[in-house]
């Protein structure tokens, strides 16, 4: 077997289905530059002698990417790359959805997609510095950039001092104005934990994932200029779509 071969080959007993693995190498050859915006994919043929395996595993492989919108397929002409470039999402001091996309993205907006009053979990306790088991708003959103789901979030806050944030969120469509209608108009970002695992079944539906996908996590608490715990959230992006940037908080 080559070094290119070996390199490519499929891991059989990994738990991640055969057709998944390969997506995840064209995706993985697609962000390192292997492939253009608008280049073709080499033939099923080529791809199943290269991963040693069959072509209908390769054809699940590639209907997924079109899907996802990574690949485009053409009747009669072959399989090319439709973006070959990841969002690059920046997190720092100030970690805001709409300015981290700006200049990569026409149009960027956050949808809400259910809120709730619930009893705080010990971590959301302990990230906005309140007893276990106080009142939280829970908002649950989805970013979304030129029309596709980039991120998907679920963020709380107490319930005694952002009373109607969900209604707030509801009509501005941004955690950062509706910050503002509760007099907060700069806000700083503490600490972020960053993680990766495959998409549940929430996520699948939700960022229009196959299985398998991948969905970077982060858990992470803001805070006013002073130090006080405003929002907890935890945020999953489509390893496939963004890519996270750190600098320095």
């Amino acid at each position: 077997m080559s070094e290119r071969q070996q390199a490519d080959s499929i891991e059989r007993r990994s738990g991640v289905s055969l057709w998944r693995q390969i997506a995840d190498r064209i995706l993985q050859s697609i962000a390192a530059g292997d492939f253009a915006e608008n280049a073709a994919l080499p033939p099923e043929v080529a791809l199943a002698e290269r991963y040693g395996v069959n072509r209908h595993t390769v054809r699940s492989a590639i209907s997924a990417l079109v899907q996802e919108g990574v690949l485009r397929a053409e009747q009669g002409r072959g399989t090319f790359v439709l973006s070959r470039k990841r969002l690059s999402y920046p997190i720092g001091a100030r970690t805001r959805f709409s300015t981290g996309l700006q200049g990569q993205t026409s149009e960027r907006h956050i949808v809400l997609l259910a809120s709730s009053v619930e009893p705080a979990s010990q971590r959301v306790a302990e990230g906005l510095g309140l007893a276990r088991g106080a009142e939280v708003i829970r908002l649950e959103t989805r970013g979304e950039a030129d029309g596709r789901p980039v991120s998907r979030a679920a963020g709380w806050f107490d319930a005694r001092r952002f009373v109607g944030i969900d209604k707030a969120m509801a009509q501005t469509g941004s955690i950062t104005a509706s910050l503002a209608r509760f007099g907060i108009d700069d806000y700083l970002r503490q600490s972020t934990v960053l993680s990766a695992r495959h998409a549940d079944a929430a996520d699948l539906a939700d960022l229009d994932l196959q299985p398998g996908a991948i969905v970077l996590v982060t858990v992470a608490v803001n805070v006013t200029p002073d130090g006080q715990p405003i929002q907890f959230s935890e945020s999953r992006f489509p390893a496939e779509r963004v890519e996270l940037k750190l600098s320095a908080l």
